[in-house]
């Protein structure tokens, strides 16, 4: 079984760029893998470390100021090829949720698929979130996956989410596609007798 998923409070790590792709999330040279172990390391690879591997000291993941398993980013995140790479290495580090204005479609469901929540919010909601956490980096913000809202704790203000039926079920009852077919099995023999 997966981590189950019900509501979450936490502080966030801001990136407030758009249009961040998926190679600039897990670089084409980390695909060679084939399975999910390691891409952690390797999130925001460019971004995190020089040519010498040494961590670049302003970029938001190097910065000790900003901790939490929610990641704040831009407009438009996850744009770029489909590489679900990218949901691994943003699982793999510890992140849960994303919460921005606009996904691009296929990563926003290679998120899902690995247990990783996206938000989408307003524009003004989310401008409203990056400043209470530049002004207060311990800002508290609640996701509730049940309730489907998700509250800056620093104002008050909440705004709700949509999410697929089914991913919803799977995500609060820590199950994959493999998981709820197992599940289902008995239903999905039944079914297939009755339309022989």
């Amino acid at each position: 079984m997966k981590q189950k998923f019900n509501i979450i409070t936490s502080t966030c790590v801001p990136l407030p760029l758009e249009n961040v792709d998926t190679d600039q999330i897990i670089p084409a040279r980390f695909l060679k893998a084939t399975d999910k172990e390691g891409f952690g390391e390797n999130l925001f690879r460019d971004w995190r470390y020089d040519k010498n591997g040494q961590p670049v000291k302003d970029f938001v993941l190097n910065d000790p100021t900003y901790a939490g398993c929610i990641l704040v980013a831009g407009k438009n995140f996850g744009s770029g090829s489909s590489r679900e790479h990218a949901a691994w290495a943003i699982a793999g580090y510890g992140f849960r949720v994303v919460i921005s204005s606009f996904f691009a479609d296929i990563h926003k469901n290679n998120e899902l698929n690995n247990f990783v929540l996206p938000v989408q919010v307003s524009e003004a909601f989310l401008a409203e979130l990056f400043q209470s956490i530049h002004d207060n980096p311990k800002t508290l913000v609640t996701v509730n996956l049940p309730e489907q809202t998700v509250t800056n704790e620093g104002t008050g203000h909440s705004e709700t989410f949509d999410i697929n039926g089914y991913k919803k079920y799977c995500l609060m009852n820590g199950q994959d596609d493999i998981d709820f077919l197992v599940q289902n099995k008995e239903k999905t023999e039944q079914w297939e007798q009755l339309n022989k």
